[in-house]
C-alpha cells in the first residue's frame, strides 16, 4: 500500500505539532471537503476519507507514536539530509525500521491487509406531511469517531416519499485498512398531522357542515396543503362519514404528480340555538316525517 502522509494531509509541516494544531486543521478541512457543500465531487468525496483516516491516527497518542516511526523513515528522513544529516544516523533509522523495531514491521504488515469498507448505519427520521410536501433542512446528531455527538445538516427534497430512505455518503462506520467509511441510510416517516392524513399520495382532511347545508346542499370552501382554497360542491343529502374527492390537490407523487384532497364530512350541530333557531327546530320537528331509526 502507498504510503500516506498524514501530515501533509491535514496541512501540517512535520510531525512536532500539539493535539490542538491537530484538531484545528481538521475542522478547517473538513468544513471545506464536506459532502454537503461538495455534491457530486469525487475527488472531494475521497479527500475527506484521507482527512477522516488522517485525524483517526493522528489524535490518538498510541497510533500516532507508531505512525511517526514510519513517517520518520518515509518523510523525516528526508527533511534531516535537508538539513545535513549524518549518513550513520540515516543508516541507524535504516537498519532498525526493517531488523529492530517489531511495532514498525506490525505496521508494514497492516499495510498489506486489504481495503475493508465500513458497515453502513440505518435509522429513521420523522418529518411532518407539509416537510414532505416543501422540502426541508433537518439537523441530526451523530455520534463521531471520538463518541463525540456531531451535528449532520440533511436536505430533504420536496415530494419524498413515505418510507423513502436518503443516502448520506461516509456518514457510517469506519473502513478497516484504509478502507471507505460506510454509508448512513435514513428511512423517511411522514407522520400524520391535525390538518391532513396521508395515503399513498393521496391527502385526507375533514370537512364540517351545518345540518342545512347536508340537507339542502351548497357550496363550500376547503383549504388544501399549497395553501389555496378550492370551491366544492356539496350534494344535497349526503351524511356524515361520506367522502368528495378533489383531484390534483393531494401529496406529491414519486413521479412529481399530485394525488387527491379527499374531504370527509362531518355534520355538526349547534350547540346553542338562539330563540329563532329553536323554533325553526321545532317547526321542522313537527312537519317532518323523516325517522332515521325507522325500521
Amino acid at each position: 500500500m502507498k504510503f500516506k502522509d498524514y501530515y501533509k494531509i491535514l496541512e501540517l509541516e512535520d510531525s512536532k505539532v500539539t493535539v490542538e494544531q491537530i484538531k484545528s486543521s481538521y475542522r478547517k478541512l473538513a468544513k471545506k471537503y464536506h459532502p454537503d457543500v461538495n455534491v457530486g465531487n469525487k475527488l472531494a468525496e475521497e479527500k475527506i476519507k484521507d482527512i477522516n483516516e488522517a485525524y483517526r491516527i493522528l489524535s490518538e497518542p498510541a497510533s500516532k507514536r507508531k505512525y511517526d516511526r514510519t513517517w520518520n523513515y518515509n518523510v523525516g528522513i528526508k527533511k534531516r539530509k535537508a538539513k545535513q544529516k549524518t549518513s550513520g544516523e540515516v543508516a541507524g533509522e535504516f537498519f532498525n525500521m526493517f531488523f529492530g523495531n517489531s511495532e514498525i514491521k506490525e505496521e508494514i504488515a497492516q499495510s498489506k491487509l486489504p481495503q475493508i469498507k465500513g458497515e453502513n448505519i440505518e435509522t429513521e427520521i420523522s418529518i411532518s406531511i407539509e416537510d414532505g410536501f416543501y422540502g426541508v433542512e433537518k439537523k441530526i446528531a451523530l455520534k463521531d469517531i471520538e463518541g463525540k455527538d456531531k451535528i449532520i445538516t440533511l436536505k430533504i427534497p420536496e415530494g419524498i416519499q413515505n418510507g423513502e430512505k436518503i443516502r448520506v455518503l461516509g456518514q457510517g462506520k469506519e473502513g478497516k485498512n484504509g478502507g471507505k467509511n460506510g454509508d448512513l441510510y435514513l428511512k423517511v416517516n411522514i407522520e400524520d398531522g391535525k390538518k391532513y392524513k396521508l395515503n399513498g399520495a393521496d391527502l385526507y382532511t375533514t370537512l364540517l357542515i351545518t345540518p342545512w347545508e347536508a340537507a339542502l346542499g351548497g357550496k363550500a370552501k376547503v383549504n388544501s396543503i399549497d395553501d389555496t382554497k378550492t370551491q366544492i360542491y356539496i350534494p344535497h343529502g349526503i351524511q356524515s362519514g361520506e367522502k368528495i374527492e378533489i383531484p390534483e390537490k393531494g401529496y406529491k407523487t414519486s413521479k412529481g404528480e399530485r394525488g387527491k384532497l379527499i374531504a370527509q364530512i362531518n355534520i355538526v350541530v349547534p350547540e346553542k340555538l338562539s330563540k329563532e333557531e329553536t323554533e325553526i327546530f321545532k317547526k321542522l320537528k313537527e312537519v317532518s316525517k323523516f325517522n332515521p331509526r325507522r325500521v
